[in-house]
């Protein structure tokens, strides 16, 4: 709905033909009128607060971290961002309240194993390139939240799956399947070696994600984490234990800012 009505500009057109408002005062108070009335940027519901602003000032609608949530509360929050014409994505849900979620919202899909919902998709198809590098099996909970992540973004994803250092010739004989990437994500437990390595051989960043896969001393995913962070390859920038959205997201916006 517009902010000007039709009594607002005929007295505002008697001022001008009268010379009481000069010509450039009369075009920005008209432009002033036409600017629509600005939408609800907070949606408040039932134990949240959502953020509707969020994709104007961000790129990207705001996505639900769904431990603590119950299915209800982000039910509600997909339907509320869908009434805004948003694309709704959650992080982090088990498995019982990911098959409510879906039940009740068609299209939705649930991935067990990275532990998202996603319905829709953001921005327009294939804003960029992200290579996805794995050290082993036991890091693809992470790996595929940020798959689900960048696919959500509209980011298109390689990915390339176990290849640590414990056998060093597999990683050499793929690599060149990164070369037009945007940005690598390489997801790591143990001593967090591969980012490095990953490094070495790319002219794009890295984004080294530790998890929390190894034994006792590995901390629950703090050695691989100060490894990343002491690596001596000059494009390895480091996010936080198991988070892959926040490794996706940050790939993301990296992949869809150089495609603009």
């Amino acid at each position: 709905m517009l902010a000007m009505n039709r009594s607002e500009m005929e007295k505002l057109a008697k001022s001008l033909r009268a010379g009481r408002v000069s010509l450039p005062d009369f075009i920005d108070q008209i432009a002033q009128m036409a600017t629509p009335e600005p939408a609800a940027k907070t949606a408040p519901l039932q134990g949240a607060s959502l953020d509707l602003d969020r994709s104007g000032r961000c790129g990207f609608p705001e996505v639900v971290y769904g431990e603590g949530k119950s299915a209800e509360t982000i039910l509600e929050i997909f339907q509320r961002q869908q009434e805004a014409g948003q694309s709704c994505m959650a992080t982090r849900i088990d498995a019982e309240k990911g098959a409510a979620i879906v039940a009740k919202l068609d299209g939705a899909t649930y991935n067990p194993v990275g532990r998202t919902v996603r319905l829709g998709s953001a921005g327009q198809p294939s804003q960029g390139k992200v290579g996805l590098i794995t050290a082993g099996s036991s890091d693809l909970p992470v790996a595929e939240e940020a798959r689900e992540t960048l696919l959500w973004m509209n980011v298109d994803v390689t990915t390339i799956h176990d290849v640590g250092v414990a056998g060093p010739h597999r990683l050499p004989e793929r690599i060149g399947e990164l070369a037009d990437c945007d940005a690598v994500i390489v997801v790591a437990g143990m001593e967090g070696a591969l980012p490095s390595v990953v490094g070495g051989y790319l002219a794009c960043p890295v984004i080294a994600t530790p998890t929390s896969v190894g034994y006792g001393a590995s901390f629950g995913g703090v050695a691989a984490l100060l490894g990343m962070l002491n690596s001596c390859a000059s494009n390895v920038t480091v996010v936080n234990i198991d988070a892959g959205f926040r490794a996706a997201y940050n790939a993301g916006i990296i992949a869809t800012r150089r495609r603009r």
